[in-house]
């Protein structure tokens, strides 16, 4: 499969800035209807990673984002294969993976973009392995 990151992702993506309240957030959340966005720095780089979740509840309107995101940002470059971002999106157990070209956010890749890859059949199924296999027979 020769599938690139940059065929997937989503390239209009949306930003939060570290210095953004939890109010503006989740309101720009709910009005875009999205449920992650990456957050940036005034450079444009990844700082850190915000969900539906983090901005839910009870938490004050006013506070600085930064004090709610997740510091720790996983990305792969844009050009890399999509491979790589599964294998990193399934470690992590991530279900967003920010999409980098020298270290500023170019998109996102979801879940359920990657989902496009089944959707349109762009992928080789193994074969099953035959019965003698399964049962550990010797071969002859």
């Amino acid at each position: 499969m020769n599938v690139t990151v940059n065929e997937l992702m989503v390239p209009a993506v949306i930003v939060g800035r570290d210095d953004h309240t939890v109010g503006d957030t989740r309101e720009l959340m709910e009005k875009e209807g999205i449920h992650a966005l990456p957050v940036i720095n005034s450079a444009g780089e990844p700082v850190g990673m915000v969900t539906s979740s983090d901005v839910l509840g009870d938490i004050p309107a006013e506070m600085p984002l930064s004090e709610v995101m997740t510091e720790k940002v996983f990305t792969v470059p844009r050009y890399d294969g999509v491979h790589i971002a599964a294998r990193v999106m399934r470690n992590h157990k991530l279900h967003h993976v920010v999409v980098t070209e020298e270290k500023r956010v170019v998109g996102i890749l979801s879940t359920f973009d990657m989902l496009k890859l089944v959707e349109d059949k762009r992928f080789t199924a193994k074969n099953a392995p035959n019965e003698s296999r399964r049962k550990g027979a010797k071969r002859a």
